[in-house]
């Protein structure tokens, strides 16, 4: 008695940046991950997709008379992350940039008069807070 296994294929999908692509003109190129430059034909693009330089994107190869040229592409979707998610507003940042600029020119007083500001603990905690809604 003979037991088959399964064999999973895992076939690679070349991946890369769009270098450019010339709506008007309908071609393009990609600077594939491998660092191949691919050309890129506007009929390989779905119709409603504005390619724009540096969208990361998937794509099947094919040779053609002039070399390699990009098919069926299709734009890689960036997930959300979890900090990009619980992101402040730029509205709601506003009112609390204001806080702290007032908060540092106390702060700053107080260090040129030769003694650090009172609450320095809780204006660091306000400076990284601050910092993670810039640093997504």
């Amino acid at each position: 008695m003979s037991s088959l296994t399964a064999r999973k294929w895992r076939i690679a999908v070349p991946t890369g940046k769009v270098k450019f692509f010339d709506e008007n003109k309908g071609f393009g190129f990609i600077t594939g991950d491998d660092g191949n430059e691919v050309y890129l034909p506007g009929t390989s693009v779905p119709l409603g997709t504005r390619l724009r330089p540096g969208m990361r994107v998937e794509y099947g190869i094919g040779e053609t008379r002039r070399g390699a040229a990009a098919l069926q592409v299709s734009v890689i979707r960036k997930e959300e992350s979890l900090a990009e998610k619980n992101r402040r507003s730029p509205e709601e940042i506003v009112p609390l940039i204001e806080d702290l600029i007032k908060i540092l020119d106390h702060a700053s007083t107080q260090l040129h008069r030769g003694r650090y500001p009172d609450g320095g603990p809780r204006i660091a905690q306000a400076l990284r807070a601050l910092a993670e809604d810039f640093d997504v």
